[in-house]
């Protein structure tokens, strides 16, 4: 059940926030092997001074236009899943809103399963 936060600077169509959220979601079945309909997002612009992303750390060269996605999720996918998905995340915002691939930042936090309520007040996957 990845919960997935992503974050971008003000003024961007409805449609180029759709695109990002549904290329996530698409990575996130594909690459890290969610359930389908397994689909929880929040998406948020932010002023560009409330948005501050380091432009070279790393020696990566970043833009304005960096989206952050950050991703909840339970432990224990494989380093291989992980780099399949930030590569097609990346890729698929390249190839379908020409976003630059440097531009894309993505953090994933893993935690235990009994972490999550789906709702009713219940732990659902806590043994």
């Amino acid at each position: 059940m990845p919960f997935a936060r992503i974050d971008l600077v003000e003024g961007k169509s409805a449609d180029y926030r759709r695109t990002i959220g549904d290329v996530v979601y698409e990575a996130i079945v594909e690459a890290l092997g969610a359930p389908k309909d397994d689909r929880f997002q929040v998406i948020t612009e932010h002023p560009p001074e409330n948005f501050i992303i380091d432009p070279t750390y790393l020696g990566i060269v970043r833009t304005a236009e960096c989206v952050v996605i950050q991703l909840t999720l339970n432990a224990g996918r494989t380093v291989e899943q992980k780099r399949a998905f930030f590569r097609q995340v990346a890729d698929g915002l390249h190839e379908r809103l020409g976003l630059r691939r440097e531009d894309v930042f993505i953090n994933l936090v893993e935690v235990v399963k009994e972490n999550w309520s789906f709702g009713n007040g219940e732990a659902q996957y806590a043994a």
